[in-house]
């Protein structure tokens, strides 16, 4: 995940040697706030001069019209408007350069976006817009969730209380960028902040509950009606590499996975007739509890002699709740 730099949130030293500071420290990208102010274009030009950093422009403003010929002229690679204060649907000429991106406040859903097909990304404000230091607000684990379900191919930006905790969830989500102002200005260095936000050992504050793929989004299957092609279907359609095994009363009683289906195979070769899904089941795969922090997640993860790519998710009384998955992690870090 890459990290924006929120440029205007060191409030103590000049422009330029923010900027110095920041491409010192390797940031990827320079986030520059613009609340409808054309000046702004100005800072760009003399960043240009300092660096090559590619900049992450976000626009709040009723008129996006009068930004067209400064964005032209001064092109960005990254470049969103705010949609709460559009007064009209938003059309950005073609001839502008750059990713194009919608901003959306929490209370905002995600199905604004179907007016914006060609735009390229999602820019969720996670807090209050304009609130430095603000908290992130949890329900926004299920909206980035439930816009990657919906937009595969796009990509998400996030805003607002980007800690070292939240930095983890949001790169186990596959969040492509996440914005950062006063908690990276605020450390003893930038180095520091990005060393925080980059680091796996953290202090918890939010449980698993609070960012896992809910049981209604996971591939689940009844124990009582387990059968070849029920399980084969629903890892299939599941998309995660196995199934919950739930009995009638939504107990969780472990799960198929697609190593447990091949090792099945193999033992019944040559009558794959003989095969029986039961047999199958792994009654004792690792599991994790709702209510468990991000800190004794990655405990347990570290504590496996195996690799783990998921982690069902079950509630103190043993009913199945959820599944963490970690292939974002292991696609984009290891």
């Amino acid at each position: 995940m890459k990290i924006s730099a929120s440029i205007y949130s060191d409030k103590k030293r000049p422009l330029k040697e923010v900027i110095e500071d920041l491409d010192a420290h390797g940031v990827e990208l320079l986030h520059v706030d613009c609340n409808d102010d054309l000046a702004v274009f100005e800072d760009i030009k003399a960043i240009r001069n300092w660096t090559n950093i590619p900049i992450d422009l976000h626009i709040i403003t009723e008129h996006p019209e009068k930004y067209y010929d400064y964005l032209r002229q001064t092109p960005v690679e990254y470049v969103t408007f705010q949609y709460e204060d559009l007064k009209s649907p938003l059309e950005i000429p073609n001839d502008i350069s750059g990713k194009k991106g919608l901003a959306i406040i929490t209370p905002t859903s995600i199905d604004v976006f179907e007016d914006y097909p060609h735009f390229d990304f999602l820019l969720v404000m996670a807090t209050i817009p304009g609130q430095s230091g603000g908290v992130f607000d949890q329900v926004n684990f299920s909206k980035i969730r439930q816009f990657k379900r919906k937009y595969p191919s796009k990509t998400v930006h996030v805003d607002g209380g980007v800690n070292g905790e939240v930095s983890f969830i949001l790169r186990n989500m596959g969040v492509y960028a996440s914005v950062s102002g006063s908690y990276l200005f605020n450390a003893p260095s930038i180095g520091h902040a990005l060393m925080n936000l980059t680091n796996r050992n953290i202090e918890s504050h939010f449980v698993v509950k609070d960012f896992m793929i809910p049981k209604e989004e996971c591939p689940i299957l009844s124990e009582s009606q387990l059968n070849i092609e029920s399980v084969l279907t629903s890892i299939d359609q599941g998309a995660l590499g196995f199934s919950i095994v739930v009995d009638q009363d939504q107990m969780f009683k472990g799960i198929i996975s697609n190593a447990d289906v091949r090792k099945a195979m193999i033992k019944a070769l040559p009558d794959l007739n003989a095969l029986n899904p039961l047999e199958m089941l792994n009654r004792k795969p690792l599991l994790i509890y709702e209510d468990q922090t991000v800190e004794e997640m990655l405990m347990t993860i570290k504590q496996s002699p195996i690799p783990i790519m998921y982690l069902p998710v079950i509630s103190r009384d043993k009913s199945a709740v959820g599944v963490v998955n970690f292939m974002n992690l292991v696609k984009g870090e290891l």
